[in-house]
Parts: C-alpha cells; structure tokens; sequence
C-alpha cells in the first residue's frame, strides 16, 4: 500500500485550470448584440492629456505582426494572437495565456482618428489618439471691471 499526502490546493489548481480551458468561446451574445470574445484579455492603461489620448497594452511574447488596430465607427479595436509552440516535453505549471485575444474601446467623437500614431516596442503597444481642436480645453482672461 502506497500512502500520499493530499495537496487541496493542486486539485483546486487542476479544477480551476479545467473550467478555464472549457470556458473558450468565439462568440458571446449581450443584449441581443453579437460581440468577439478571445482566449485571453491583455491589460491596458488608458491615460487623458490635454492634447491626446494614450492607449497602453500589455503584450508580452506577441509578434508585432500578430496585432491589428482598426478603428471604425468611433471604435478602436486591438485584436490578435499569442503562439504557443508546441513541444514534445512534460509541462508541470501552465499558467502563460496563448490563443487569440481582443479588445475594444468606444473613442469620444472629439478625437482625430486618423492621425493616430502606434508604438511597439518590448510588448507594450502604445497608441496616441490625439483630440480634435474643439476638444480640447481653452483658456479664456476674464477681465473684472
């Protein structure tokens, strides 16, 4: 007879791990509108300056070429793809997120979206959406009499 310590945390790990593997969808339905969903979720950081917007996502191990920004009808969508190389080995903790990912953002009407401007550099995207004149605040002297 062998005897093994049980390790509750492993099987909730294990349990865990399942779900979200099964938890994959392509599509999702919301309020009778039809939407993508991807694999995984990057994190972003949107910041507002007085001048523009700036949009930071987190991408570690994405290709440049695997990212796409569109921009319609006053949405910006980030969308793409993790690889995962598939290896003949024994994994013993897979916690890296692969597959598709994609997320969208509705843009205020006071933005130039054709001059936005991307940066990729060491897994981070940064976009500069920069604001329509109107949009932007103005100083006004008020003389007092």
């Amino acid at each position: 007879m062998n005897l093994s310590v049980w390790d509750p945390f492993r099987e909730m790990e294990e349990l865990l791990d399942r779900y979200k593997g099964s938890a994959r969808k392509s599509i999702a339905k919301s309020d009778d509108k039809t939407f993508e969903i991807g694999d995984w979720i990057p994190v972003v950081d949107i910041d507002e300056t007085k001048d523009d917007f700036v949009v930071k996502v987190e991408l570690p191990g994405v290709d440049k070429d695997d990212v796409s920004v569109n921009i319609e009808n006053g949405v910006l969508t980030i969308r793409g793809e993790k690889k995962v190389e598939i290896e003949d080995k024994k994994r013993h903790r897979f916690e890296c997120s692969y597959g598709s990912f994609i997320r969208s953002f509705t843009l205020p009407q006071s933005v130039k979206a054709e001059e936005i401007e991307a940066e990729y550099k060491n897994g981070i995207l940064n976009l500069t959406i920069p604001k329509s004149e109107e949009a932007k605040p103005k100083q006004i002297d008020v003389k007092i009499k």
